[in-house]
């Protein structure tokens, strides 16, 4: 009895046959169809989600990942209660996220690669004031993390800058701390890195990482950045079409269906590409940049073959993109429940 209890307090999430449809209008092309359209409207039901079920203890770092229009953000908005489920049960903290309750609304925060909660014109530090009064922080509480989150997030001497002035990676940083300031339990992030430089990318993925090593925080990532999904998580949840596919182990997806590192290379003066084929599958040249494809056992000799033999300016070795990975997944070369 005790260990139910305690299983049923660790599962934060649990979410069970969630299904959500969006009803969308039919638009004929044309002048002809545009006024059919006028006269008789046509509707079309389109489901974003099928009747997913899965659940998620408190602490873990979960990867959300497939391909664009597979249902993430979709998910990712219903647990943060923006949108409201069509049908099937959903409950995060103890709570139905899109009753909106505002104890609900102080444990979670949601952090969206594209979308700002920063005030354009003004400075960092004025959101950071309106948050503090939004979630009745108390003040010694709320300069606690302040101080913390801008040291783990080196972002001291841009908190008085107004927000337009600063770069895409100098914003994300901020926007990490806007939603920390009040210590969610649980933290939804869409896309994080996206757009962002390889640089400020690892800077973002090593405070997450010491954040939930630290607070115990559960976190949900969405990402088409393999490097988010290899450094992040152990646990990834694969939809497609609405639909989980997988939800397991990342080094059992990776192991069985990551079969190639990717080889970019910048030559400094012309070669011939012929010779290149030698040393893997070159699937894209446009002097001076080749794109290479190689099996990861051997992406280091290759690596080390294009050095020798070529005129090489600059040569960057990559997992293949998360797309890849889970495209190879969607055709089945080879069967997971083995």
């Amino acid at each position: 009895m005790v260990k139910e209890a305690r299983d049923e307090i660790e599962k934060v999430i649990v979410v069970d046959h969630l299904a959500k449809n969006f009803e969308i209008t039919i638009k004929e092309a044309g002048f002809f169809g545009k006024i059919h359209s006028l006269l008789k409207t046509q509707k079309k039901i389109i489901r974003a989600l099928k009747n997913i079920s899965f659940t998620i203890n408190r602490g873990e770092f979960v990867g959300f990942i497939g391909p664009n229009g597979a249902g993430k953000t979709t998910t990712l908005k219903i647990l943060s209660g923006v949108l409201y489920p069509s049908s099937g049960f959903v409950q995060v903290l103890g709570f139905e996220p899109w009753q909106r309750d505002e104890e609900y609304l102080r444990k979670i925060s949601l952090v969206m690669g594209q979308k700002n909660q920063l005030w354009w014109d003004l400075p960092a530090s004025d959101t950071f004031e309106l948050n503090r009064a939004i979630y009745q922080i108390p003040t010694s509480k709320y300069k606690e993390s302040l101080n913390e989150l801008v040291d783990l997030l080196d972002v001291k001497k841009i908190l008085n800058i107004q927000v337009r002035k600063l770069s895409l990676g100098q914003r994300m940083r901020l926007e990490l701390v806007a939603a920390l300031l009040h210590s969610p339990k649980i933290l939804f992030l869409d896309e994080p890195t996206m757009g962002l430089d390889v640089v400020v990318q690892q800077k973002v993925r090593d405070f997450l990482f010491e954040y939930n090593k630290k607070f115990k925080t559960t976190i949900i990532l969405t990402s088409h950045n393999m490097d988010d999904i290899m450094d992040l998580t152990k646990r990834v949840i694969v939809v497609d079409k609405g639909k989980i596919i997988f939800d397991g182990l990342l080094r059992e997806l990776v192991s069985k269906f990551a079969k190639e590192k990717i080889i970019t290379v910048y030559f400094s003066k012309a070669i011939d590409v012929k010779k290149l084929d030698e040393v893997g599958n070159v699937k894209r040249f446009n002097y001076p940049k080749a794109v290479v494809s190689v099996s990861r056992e051997v992406a280091a000799m290759a690596a080390a073959q294009i050095l020798e033999n070529f005129p090489v300016a600059d040569l960057t070795v990559e997992e293949e993109p998360i797309d890849e990975v889970i495209r190879r997944f969607f055709r089945g070369e080879k069967d997971l429940s083995g």
